[in-house]
């Protein structure tokens, strides 16, 4: 099933692969045709006190220039299979990429990074050895094996009957090799996911890692995972050893061995060819030579179709991210938002949210406070649909969430993330994304409205400025005012702050809240803090815990209560002023 699904990527090629099949063939056949032409001339032209010098030297010229036409056509063919081959490659990596960015959030959520990048790096490239080598292999040697064949039936039916028994013995080595090696490179796959999750992981937490003194701990980690891959590499290799070249040796003997003794037990009774024996054994010879070349290609075959199967296990992932209920074109223009009774539940079913609602009206701020893992989070990543709601509805305009596209979404709510995520390329590139709506000007009038500006002017090359390595010459203040400016660049109708000023230097989150007062001017804001002085002045305070609104209001009525709000307000005072 795999094997043909990959065969299928070769149709939008098939002219090419035509031309590229007739070459092979002809080549193929005057391969064939060269030990039939030597037998016949040795039957026929080296005889007893016959000698001619035109005639050996015709002959010498015609060998000689098929065996040029050989290469030159070999040549041609290759070219045009390796050319398919990557093509095929080119467009499965850009197939897999893109299905990488339709999966849900929630699929990211359960599958490690090493293991997606395994797949879209190592698996694809170890798919490409299996077109331009082993693919290109098998077609090349089963069209000389047939045509060896045909040579032996032209040069005696019985003797090339008798030769047929190698081919089930081939059949049974082929079948073998392949159950001892299937879950050998089954588990190789899996384990070099696991050496890339790890190193993933390492490099991405290094600061931590020597902080805490984990070099140690993680070596270890990452030696033995390497010694569980080496140790299965070591197993794939002794089964190549035995399985392979060794056992295709032995066949190669037992058929030669019954060849010789066919062709002995021939010559007591009648007379035999010399130049028939010749060409019988060099044709034999020949068939061994594409055999052995099929079979020291089992290993990258059996490796490539492990690598296939997970490439399309996740091309058939069905865990898409969710999409437009219809095709009305609805968008959002004020920026009303309501949750009714909504509530969310992850995996493993215990809820995040409980029976949440509530209704912000356009232009009001709100602000989104509680404990860790009280659901703060998971409402805005429901305003954005990452994920859908186990129950309940989602509002936006007064109407159905599921019912605006994607594109819409994604325009018109703007969110800051706690950590701010830059991109290889200039700072205006990182600003603007390339969007093609947004101007060079709208760059710089959004880095202006969030004190951004003055900062990127002192950078050497100013809004040319190449970020790399996710911005590490930069502070974190000045990667935030980025990622700010980012988000104001689209000029959306909703605006998300999640932890925004969390890792921020009190006098950058000074010159930010200035900006934030007109980042809001005219938007639906919601805002998540930990510093209640965020959000003193918002409209509405939501107070969450374990998923359910327990407290709602402003800053002052919520004081006033005495409740959770309150306790958090006084901590925060209380470490301010000690």
């Amino acid at each position: 099933m795999i094997f043909r699904r990959l065969v299928r990527y070769v149709q939008p090629h098939w002219r090419v692969f035509l031309f590229a099949f007739i070459l092979l063939f002809i080549a193929t056949m005057i391969e064939i045709g060269l030990p039939l032409g030597i037998s016949y001339y040795i039957d026929h032209f080296l005889l007893p006190k016959h000698w001619i010098i035109r005639e050996v030297l015709l002959f010498c010229a015609i060998y000689f220039g098929c065996q040029v036409l050989s290469a030159l056509l070999l040549y041609k063919q290759e070219i045009r299979f390796q050319k398919i081959a990557q093509s095929i490659i080119r467009r499965m990596r850009i197939e897999v990429f893109s299905k990488v960015q339709q999966l849900s959030l929630a699929y990211f959520d359960r599958t490690p990074t090493g293991s997606m990048i395994t797949r879209i790096t190592n698996d694809t490239e170890s798919i490409r050895d299996l077109y331009v080598s082993v693919l290109a292999s098998l077609l090349q040697n089963s069209i000389f094996i047939i045509g060896v064949l045909v040579g032996l039936f032209i040069l005696d039916p019985g003797w090339a009957l008798t030769s047929l028994v190698l081919f089930p013995l081939f059949y049974m080595l082929i079948a073998t090799y392949r159950k001892v090696s299937r879950p050998i490179f089954q588990k190789m796959r899996s384990k070099l996911s696991q050496l890339n999750t790890h190193l993933n992981e390492t490099l991405q937490g290094m600061s931590v890692i020597q902080v805490f003194s984990q070099e140690a701990r993680l070596y270890e980690q990452f030696r033995g995972l390497n010694q569980d891959h080496f140790q299965l590499r070591i197993k794939g290799i002794q089964a190549d050893a035995l399985l392979l070249r060794p056992a295709t040796d032995f066949l190669w003997i037992l058929v030669l061995i019954v060849i010789l003794q066919f062709f002995g037990w021939q010559a007591i009774h009648a007379e035999i060819k010399i130049g028939v024996l010749y060409g019988f054994i060099n044709l034999i010879n020949r068939v061994f030579e594409p055999l052995q070349q099929i079979v020291t290609q089992l290993p990258r075959y059996q490796e490539s179709i492990v690598s296939a199967e997970r490439v399309f296990q996740l091309l058939d992932q069905q865990d898409l991210a969710p999409q437009q209920l219809g095709n009305d074109k609805i968008s959002i223009d004020k920026g009303l938002v309501e949750f009714r009774n909504v509530s969310f539940a992850y995996s493993n079913g215990e809820l995040v949210l409980d029976e949440v609602s509530f209704c912000i009206e356009p232009g009001q701020t709100v602000g989104l406070v509680g404990h860790t893992g009280s659901g703060k989070s998971t409402i805005v990543q429901l305003l954005l649909r990452f994920y859908e709601p186990t129950s309940g509805e989602i509002l936006l305009e007064g109407k159905p969430l599921a019912r605006f596209s994607e594109q819409e979404l994604r325009t018109k709510i703007g969110l800051v993330l706690q950590d701010s995520v830059l991109f290889h390329g200039s700072v205006r590139s990182n600003i603007g994304l390339d969007h093609p709506s947004i101007t060079d000007q709208q760059i710089i009038n959004a880095a202006q409205l969030v004190q951004a500006d003055p900062f990127i002017r002192r950078l050497p090359n100013g809004y040319d400025q190449i970020i790399t390595d996710g911005g590490t010459t930069l502070s974190s203040g000045e990667k935030q005012l980025l990622a700010f400016a980012r988000t104001m660049a689209l000029m959306p109708k909703i605006l998300v702050l999640d932890e925004a000023t969390a890792h921020i230097d009190t006098e950058t989150e000074e010159l930010i809240q200035q900006a934030m007062i007109k980042m809001r001017k005219d938007r639906t804001t919601f805002i998540i803090a930990h510093r209640l002085s965020t959000i003193r002045d918002a409209d509405q305070i939501l107070v969450l815990d374990r998923g359910r609104i327990v407290e709602r209001g402003t800053h002052k009525t919520l004081v006033n209560q005495g409740g959770i709000y309150a306790q958090m307000d006084q901590m925060q005072n209380g470490i301010v002023v000690g």
